[in-house]
This record gives structure tokens, sequence and C-alpha cells, in this order.
């Protein structure tokens, strides 16, 4: 249900720029770094079992996995390139972090239940993903699953307002920070390069 298996990812690294491209769109970049902490430093607050899906630079991988409150953080990655590049970059891993390869939408069912404190979401997806409301239906409720009470889930950071709709009905409490961002002139996947993002944290009640 993600990307392609197939498709084209670089690591761009230009006019102090560092982007991650996949499939020929800016799947993340570095000025993201510090919206990635700040997002897992409110997932460590909540336990100490992570899980993660999509590696992207790793930004919130390594600060999940190096927080002293996590016991087991585990990133699951579609994209073998991707996984790659970011060893490539961090090749003394912490004892902690773990990465696993494969498809979010068929993962979710394999995982037990009550099993992880916290779930930072931010894997790169096609907008059709995006779009496909049965989906969402169908895969939502098995996240809840596989949180433990007091658990929450953390999808990546908007720069819009607004609660996302495939997590919010699934959730009765939803915590929002919001956060000043300076993007890259070159970012295509903001809306605006400054202003405020939003990072929102669902809780299981």
């Amino acid at each position: 249900m993600e990307k392609s298996p197939a498709p084209e990812i670089e690591l761009i690294e230009q006019n102090g720029e560092v982007t991650l491209s996949i499939g020929g769109e800016q799947a993340m970049q570095a000025w993201e770094r510090d919206l990635m902490w700040a997002s897992a430093d409110l997932l460590c607050r909540h336990g100490q079992d992570f899980y993660e899906v999509g590696l992207g630079l790793g930004l919130s991988a390594l600060r999940i996995a190096g927080n002293p409150a996590t016991r087991s953080h585990t990133v699951l990655e579609l994209f073998g390139e991707v996984e790659d590049l970011f060893r490539a970059q961090h090749p003394d891993l912490p004892a902690t972090l773990s990465i696993e390869r494969g498809d979010f939408f068929r993962r979710i069912f394999e995982l037990p239940s009550s099993s992880i404190d916290g779930m930072f979401f931010d894997p790169a997806l096609d907008m059709d993903v995006w779009k496909d409301e049965e989906l969402w239906r169908r895969t939502m409720p098995e996240v809840v699953r596989v949180l433990r009470p007091g658990g929450v889930f953390i999808p990546f950071f908007s720069t819009r307002p607004e609660l996302r709709w495939q997590y919010v009905e699934h959730f009765r409490t939803v915590r929002v920070e919001r956060h000043p961002y300076t993007a890259y002139d070159t970012t295509e996947y903001t809306y605006g390069t400054s202003g405020n993002a939003y990072i929102q944290c669902f809780y299981k009640d």
C-alpha cells in the first residue's frame, strides 16, 4: 500500500541543504530536525517501548533511541536503500534501536496487542494512499490495538492547524503543540517555508 518498491532513492546534499528524495519527491529534509526532536521527546514522555514507521534521515529514530527513558525502539522502513543511506551516515547505532523492513499496512496486523507505549508515524506515502478512506478505517483500529493503555500515536508535524481525518475518529484525547519552523526556500511539501508547525499527539484512553 506504500510507494512502489523500486523508486529512485537519493540523498541530495547541495547548497547547504540535505534532502532525502524518494521517487523524485522530497521525502524529508534536514531542516526538520527540531520538529522531529520535539516529536520524539513528546513520545518518550509516555513509556519506554516505542515503534516508528518510516526511517527517513533517522533524526527522530536516533533521538528516541537515545532518550534515557527508552528501553526499545523499533523502526519499520519499506525501502532498503533508505536504511543503507542511514547506516552509511551512522555506522554505530544505539543498542536500543532496531530497524525492520516491511510495509506498515501489512505489518500492523502482525504486531502484538498492547505491545508498545508509543508510535511515531512518518512514512513516505503516495497521495492516493492518504486519500483511501477504507484503508485508514481498517488500519487505525489496529494502531490503537497495539498501543498500551495510556499510549500515544504521534504522526509527523503539520503546517496547517487542523486535526488529520485519518486519525482523529479513533482517539478521544488529542494534544497539539505549536512550534515555529523555517524550511528551505526549495521545500515543496509545506504550506509556506516559515510559520507554525503543529505536532499532534493522540492518546489511547
